[in-house]
């Protein structure tokens, strides 16, 4: 029997994505939470093999779970299951840890599949996004570049960007303007969306 934990915040979700799981002989749904926070105490007390994470949760989101529950219980393997297929979020969700990504609206025996084989030590990724992300490259961002942007998606100034990372403004402002241009933007907040969206950040 394969140990499922979900993680989703919309309830309804979660309910028919465990009710159409446990119609399989083979899978066991042992807990389900709907924030990335509860994901790793979860797991701790339900032992799962495999984790089905939501991208987007409140507190840490579903990427930031896989790396925590992959460090704390290496042996859980992760499919990353999201509404958002966007090539970003695959290459950052296989950096985090996870065996799979699979999109929301793949059909129900694809997802039990998805358990099976990550369960068996194998990697599943949907198609149209890996191709999307193998043509979407790497990232062309330095180390600082990628701090200040990242550190810039919360939409803070110049000023707070400079004391929160220890450095300058016009150091600060420097880099902003060498990712903008990296990204293609026209702002920070459209270089945020950007790098994000391209798994840069």
């Amino acid at each position: 029997m394969i140990r499922v934990l979900l993680a989703d915040d919309q309830a309804m979700v979660r309910g028919a994505l465990a009710a159409m799981l446990g119609l399989e002989r083979d899978i066991e749904v042992v807990a389900q939470v709907g924030s990335g926070d509860q994901v790793v105490p979860a797991a701790r007390e339900a032992k799962p093999d495999v984790a089905l994470l939501d991208v987007q949760m409140p507190g840490r989101d579903g990427i930031e779970a896989a790396r925590e529950l992959h460090a704390a219980q290496p042996s859980c393997r992760i499919v990353i299951l999201t509404t958002f297929g966007r090539p970003g979020y695959l290459s950052r969700a296989m950096r985090a840890g996870a065996s799979g990504f699979v999109v929301k609206d793949s059909p129900p025996e694809q997802l039990a599949d998805a358990v099976r084989r990550v369960h068996s030590g194998l990697r599943v990724v949907d198609p149209v996004l890996a191709a999307e992300s193998l043509s979407s490259g790497a990232s062309p961002l330095t180390g600082r570049e990628h701090d200040v942007l990242r550190s810039a998606a919360d939409g803070a100034t110049v000023a707070d960007l400079a004391a929160r990372l220890h450095l300058s403004e016009g150091t600060v402002r420097n880099h902003l303007s060498s990712a903008i241009g990296k990204t293609g933007a026209r702002t920070r907040a459209e270089a945020v969306k950007i790098a994000d969206e391209r798994g840069w950040l």
